[in-house]
């Protein structure tokens, strides 16, 4: 979609400023290339303006929903803590559940804002020694291990693409059933390795056409819009 076409399905959409691919040098027009070279643009082939000029074009918009998702978060937020502090100053009443978690819902039910609160969760030097413990359990058990553990511990002990442990697989071992006490003390040192370093917290949205039907989702992920 070029800025014009979406300019064009909503006028008020204002993109963010994106530095243009050309740059004048002494009353000549150059264009930079991947290398880092300088171009005169005359010498660019056509496609590769174009395409230049698509891709600043949709970053201009992306920067500016960017923003602009940014500051609804903020906002939703803000009216929220202004909610509560209302409802403690007047009523003597608290909004929230859990860790932080809480819910509002319109008086009619058809909207609801939902705040959920995440612990960050990182793992210490006890997880090392879980691994040994489990390495012992699998090499005694050898042929009589089933397949699938294999598979759950490797992944789980295994660092994804950006050197992370995988966290869900970690957890997934908690979940098994096995009674050698070396897994028992494995399944310990797991725990006592959690560590929470933070939270992080989450707003969403959902509507729904009528009381008694399902809550649908107001996506602001792009790739579920």
């Amino acid at each position: 979609m070029t800025e014009q076409h979406a300019q064009q399905s909503d006028p008020s959409r204002q993109p963010a400023k994106v530095p243009s691919g050309e740059v004048e040098i002494d009353g000549v027009s150059y264009m930079r290339n991947g290398k880092g070279d300088m171009r005169p643009t005359e010498l660019v082939k056509p496609q590769d303006k174009l395409q230049d000029q698509t891709v600043r074009s949709i970053i201009g918009f992306a920067v500016a929903l960017s923003e602009e998702v940014g500051r609804f978060k903020h906002h939703a937020f803000d009216d929220i803590s202004a909610f509560e502090a209302i409802m403690a100053e007047k009523y003597d009443a608290k909004v929230g559940g859990a860790k932080g978690n809480k819910t509002l819902i319109s008086y009619d039910g058809r909207y609801k804002v939902q705040v959920q609160v995440s612990d960050l969760i990182d793992f210490g030097p006890e997880l090392q020694i879980a691994k040994s413990l489990v390495d012992e359990c699998l090499i005694e058990w050898a042929a009589d291990a089933r397949p699938e553990i294999r598979d759950i511990v490797t992944r789980a002990f295994n660092t994804d693409k950006a050197g992370q442990i995988n966290r869900s697989e970690i957890f997934m071992l908690l979940r098994l059933e096995i009674s050698d006490e070396r897994w028992k003390r494995a399944m310990q040192a797991i725990k006592d390795a959690i560590r929470v370093v933070g939270s992080k917290s989450y707003v969403r949205c959902y509507q729904r056409p009528a009381v008694d039907a399902a809550w649908e989702p107001i996506q602001i992920d792009i790739a579920k819009a």
